[in-house]
């Protein structure tokens, strides 16, 4: 099972466009806290549209509480920082659970944590002088590669709310 980590993540439409690809992948989103906004925000909601209530989410109140209930976890870090490129990490087999930490949208994650993590950091290449990519973009990237890696185990390959045969 994949689970999406968001440290502090700062903008609601983007953790609620973040809630709905964790919902169409069947994913776990832990978000980290504080967070500037609460989970009534009109754009989260707009964002997230019905896919909220289908949602697997796990609040904390601080990355120290995040870390002391996930201690044992093996957790892999996306940062401009990282040195090899996210697809060619191996994302393990489908019955293993794998956690990936995206940071905030203005700081990342901290310098701090990446040091403690410089084994399991990932980055997305992108041309030098960008700084980043919107973080509901980055995390549908990595989350994506995670389900490609494990052929889209679990997932709808036709289409299932209209029927196979909607095009017919």
């Amino acid at each position: 099972m994949l689970h999406i980590i968001l440290y502090e993540p700062e903008m609601p439409a983007n953790v609620g466009n973040i809630m709905r690809t964790a919902v169409a992948l069947n994913a776990t989103l832990h978000i980290i806290g504080p967070t500037p906004f609460n989970f009534e925000d009109k754009n989260l909601k707009r964002a997230g549209l019905d896919y909220i209530g289908d949602l697997k989410l796990l609040l904390y109140a601080s990355y120290d509480e995040f870390a002391n209930k996930h201690k044992s976890k093996n957790i892999i870090y996306v940062s401009r920082y990282g040195k090899k490129n996210y697809t060619t990490f191996d994302y393990g087999r489908f019955d293993e659970a794998i956690y990936i930490m995206f940071g905030n949208e203005s700081h990342g994650i901290p310098l701090n944590i990446l040091k403690e993590h410089k084994e399991n950091l990932v980055r997305i290449p992108m041309v030098a002088n960008a700084r980043s990519l919107n973080l509901g973009n980055a995390v549908a990237i990595v989350s994506y590669e995670v389900m490609r890696q494990q052929d889209f185990y679990g997932l709808a390959s036709s289409e299932v709310i209209k029927g196979d045969d909607f095009l017919d």
